[in-house]
């Protein structure tokens, strides 16, 4: 029997991956059935047990066919969050909780306003979106929303954070019927607009997702909501997201801007500094390019995906936020003192700073994981 050709060869590696591309379609269908079983017995969405069993599978198959466990792995980790997607769409899609409700997206040409004009959507609701940008969703637009009549159930503010809080206020004296809600990735500079909405008797309460507009899967992804006063208004917007998988939170306007100055605020900076502190470094900054290793690799794509983000929003975070100094201080004193440390020679100090944040994240995963 003569050798196959390099075409052959080709050719035939087409018809796998045909077959590979066959069974994935074949398995996502298999997937949107068990999704509807699941609402049928009210089951919810992700079962980590299952999915343990699933992996466990995977490997034994992946060993008896000589696959590589990280490839298997990897493979079905891809398969299982896009199966989660798919049964979590379908899920909001079937519940249908906007249906026969309507609702106004302020700033719905943004990344963020037009993520909540997609989700809305997909959850039944006539959505309208309010900007004057070049919107990349299927809803009806209009370039003003003072023009509205604002009957809208739900008005959702998604526009630049300096602008948000004008718009509150000026929303405030209109006095709409519906519910209305900010996304502000800051509290201080929306709370004189709040509290105006809830003197003015209106349905008021802020929220925050703290995922970015490229999210398609809620799962382990928290959305922050805090009650300023009016607490139908709270719990109706809490509603919005009882059909995905979302982790909800309450906590007040002050805590969420205490803590969000480290989660934000400390995450920024440090990315920030870090890449310019590489782009200052010279000529050595084309050599980095021939090296690599896994943590410089990690953090260098943490970094690139904070470098193209908006700056004037990323300023706003910095700068805006009251309790900012904190965690900005923490920072320079805890690069000083390592950078003390190493310069006396003080290898058992050294070893104890990095066995105490070692205690310190373990931590932290393990409440992630709950």
């Amino acid at each position: 029997m003569s050798e196959k050709n390099l075409d052959e060869l080709r050719d035939e590696l087409l018809a796998v991956d045909r077959e590979i591309l066959e069974a994935v379609a074949k398995r996502l269908a298999v997937v949107s059935e068990i999704g509807k079983a699941k609402r049928r017995q009210q089951l919810p969405v992700r079962s980590f047990t299952r999915e343990k069993k699933v992996m466990a599978h995977a490997m034994e198959q992946a060993k008896r066919l000589g696959v590589p466990q990280a490839l298997a792995t990897s493979v079905l980790d891809s398969l299982v969050k896009h199966a989660l997607e798919i049964q979590e769409r379908d899920r909001v899609e079937e519940a249908r909780g906007g249906t026969g409700k309507s609702a106004l997206v302020i700033g719905g040409c943004g990344k963020i306003g037009a993520w909540f004009a997609r989700f809305l959507l997909s959850s039944g609701y006539d959505v309208r979106i309010a900007d004057p940008g070049v919107c990349h969703v299927s809803a009806k637009t209009m370039t003003d929303w003072q023009s509205d009549a604002l009957d809208e159930d739900i008005i959702v503010v998604a526009t630049p954070l300096g602008m948000s809080g004008d718009i509150l206020s000026a929303l405030a004296a209109r006095r709409p019927k519906g519910t209305v809600f900010d996304v502000a990735s800051l509290k201080g500079p929306v709370k004189e607009g709040l509290a105006a909405l809830l003197a003015a008797g209106c349905r008021v309460t802020s929220v925050h997702p703290m995922f970015g507009p490229d999210t398609t899967m809620l799962s382990g992804r928290h959305v922050i909501f805090m009650d300023v006063g009016h607490s139908e208004a709270h719990q109706q917007t809490r509603a919005l997201f009882k059909d995905t998988m979302a982790t909800c939170v309450d906590m007040t306007l002050d805590e969420h801007d205490e803590l969000i100055a480290y989660v934000l605020g400390l995450s920024h900076l440090l990315n920030i500094a870090f890449f310019t502190a590489l782009g200052n470094s010279g000529e050595q900054a084309e050599r980095l390019r021939s090296m690599s290793s896994t943590s410089f690799d990690a953090q260098l794509k943490v970094a690139h995906k904070i470098a193209e983000e908006n700056p004037h929003l990323y300023f706003e975070i910095q700068r805006l936020n009251e309790y900012r100094h904190g965690p900005q201080q923490a920072l320079l004193r805890s690069v000083r003192e390592i950078i003390e440390i190493v310069e006396s020679n003080r290898e058992a100090d050294f070893v104890e700073v990095m066995s105490a944040g070692k205690a310190y994240l373990q931590t932290l995963q393990s409440v992630s994981e709950r």
